[in-house]
């Protein structure tokens, strides 16, 4: 394709050309030049958020309905739709290094959260309840409860879930009548790009949404600033913590979706050849690269080394190489820096005294290219590197457990609670364990993830939650409604009546 080039941002519902510097992003497989991004600048962060605020005060955007607001934006699915295998996906590939067949699998993801729309619009609707005379305590006197939007909101998005995650913020703030000021990572300009376009294609009122793709300064100027009244945003806990003393001076809200480092507990009841292709769906994906994957594998004791050689055998089996190959499905890492910390982690589990089973650095005949060997430790101790940090990479650390208060405890050791994963033959007993991990997004026998199931982790792993009803109503503010003249107790006339 060449390299790719964005020099364009879209505020106020007009295109103009940044003011900060330019940004050149590498190919992860080739190390050769793949995207040139001109960065949003201070003017243009500040212009996004005065055309955002002025659109929220003055726009019809906000007087609509959630209903019409959604009737808007359905039909940027089909645009997105049209343009995804020919523009979105080969972008992702190039510049991300995404194999190009998991690059067109997230499209699956995208539409959902539009195809889920229609429900959580209704069930929003559904939940502005007026209440009858006593309230719900039965004292007291009518009163409603309305679901206002918040205000100008900042949506800041990483690279690795392509549009996906740029969408669960953005669609969410725009059907509560929220506007929006989007900041994907420079590495997603090209989708966030058409994105805009078609946003635009479909009619939103200028400045309801402004998107300036862009590097961390702009990022840090768009969180900082006085009139953004929500921060969405999904990346490391370290600059979410970053963030939330950004913001405390003026009270902003904050969803924050932030790292994990999720345990899959196997149960010592498991059929080893099922539980190890059942592991692949939480460990595989993106290389590693996604904060809910399973870099814990907690297993029984006695069946350590059995787990461990099955599942390091099915790690090895998921083709990996060139993500321009469509049946690669495990490729580079996004970056060189992304590569040298997965290094990093993987020489500590050595030096710690972790049992390497598999890989372990590098991989044979890929000299150029940011790539790491999916690699598997076992007599991993929780107290070690590999099983306390986030490593977005395919590492992963396999810990024995004597029972299965021992695995709950050690699941729940950790500054994280995003997701995690329960392997059992027993319901019952899966549901236990898993109603006893302190985690925000919990599967039994694999791994699942639905846009229209609220996401979102316990602990350092965030605030609040994306998806479904849940979602959306993080982009409003609830404002009771008192209606006391219509009480006997509260009335003027019949209070003065009843003291003669």
């Amino acid at each position: 394709m060449g390299e790719l080039t964005v020099d364009r941002v879209l505020v106020g519902g007009a295109w103009t050309r940044p003011t900060g510097p330019e940004i050149r992003v590498l190919s992860p497989s080739t190390e050769e030049p793949a995207l040139r991004v001109v960065d949003a600048g201070p003017e243009d962060i500040d212009r996004a958020v005065a055309a955002a605020r002025k659109a929220f005060e003055q726009s019809p955007w906000r007087a609509m309905t959630p209903r019409q607001r959604a009737d808007v934006l359905l039909p940027v699915a089909d645009e997105l739709g049209r343009r995804w295998a020919g523009e979105i996906a080969p972008a992702f590939t190039q510049v991300c290094g995404t194999p190009t067949t998991v690059a067109h699998a997230f499209s699956g993801g995208a539409f959902g959260i539009f195809a889920d729309l229609a429900r959580t619009v209704a069930d929003f609707e559904a939940e502005k309840a007026v209440y009858g005379v006593g309230g719900r305590s039965g004292i007291g006197h009518p009163a409603q409860l309305v679901y206002e939007p918040v205000g100008v909101v900042a949506a800041i998005a990483p690279w690795n879930g392509q549009l996906y995650l740029t969408l669960t913020k953005l669609l969410p703030a725009l059907v509560a009548g929220c506007t929006v000021v989007a900041k994907p990572s420079p590495e997603t300009a090209i989708e966030a790009t058409i994105l805009a376009e078609a946003l635009q294609a479909a009619g939103i009122p200028d400045g309801v949404v402004n998107i300036l793709p862009g590097g961390r300064e702009a990022g840090q100027r768009l969180v900082s600033h006085p009139d953004v009244d929500l921060v969405a945003f999904t990346g490391s806990t370290a600059a979410g913590k970053a963030i939330m003393a950004s913001v405390s001076s003026r009270l902003a809200r904050l969803s924050l979706e932030l790292g994990g480092k999720s345990a899959g507990i196997v149960l010592d009841d498991v059929d080893t050849a099922t539980v190890a292709g059942q592991l692949l769906s939480g460990t595989a994906l993106m290389t590693g690269q996604a904060c809910a994957l399973l870099s814990r594998i907690l297993v029984p004791r006695t069946r350590q080394d059995e787990i461990a050689e099955a599942f390091s055998a099915a790690i090895g089996s998921v083709p990996f190489g060139d993500p321009i190959d469509p049946a690669t499905m495990m490729g580079p890492l996004v970056n060189k820096a992304g590569m040298q910390h997965a290094l990093d982690l993987i020489e500590s589990g050595k030096a710690e005294g972790a049992t390497l089973v598999r890989g372990g650095g590098r991989p044979n005949g890929y000299d150029r290219g940011w790539y790491v060997e999916p690699t598997v430790f076992k007599d991993v101790e929780n107290t070690m590197r590999i099983a306390r940090e986030e490593v977005f990479g395919p590492v992963y650390a396999i810990v024995a457990y004597d029972t299965e208060e021992q695995a709950i405890a050690i699941a729940n050791d950790s500054p994280f609670g995003l997701a995690g994963a329960v392997f059992s033959t027993d319901d019952a007993r899966a549901d236990r364990v898993v109603r006893s991990v302190r985690a925000g997004v919990m599967s039994i026998n694999g791994f699942g993830l639905d846009p229209g199931i609220p996401f979102g982790g316990y602990k350092q792993s965030g605030i609040g939650r994306e998806g479904g009803v849940e979602g959306l109503r993080m982009f409003t503010e609830i404002k009771a409604i008192h209606r006391p003249a219509a009480h006997p107790l509260t009335n003027g006339p019949a209070l003065a009546a009843s003291a003669h």
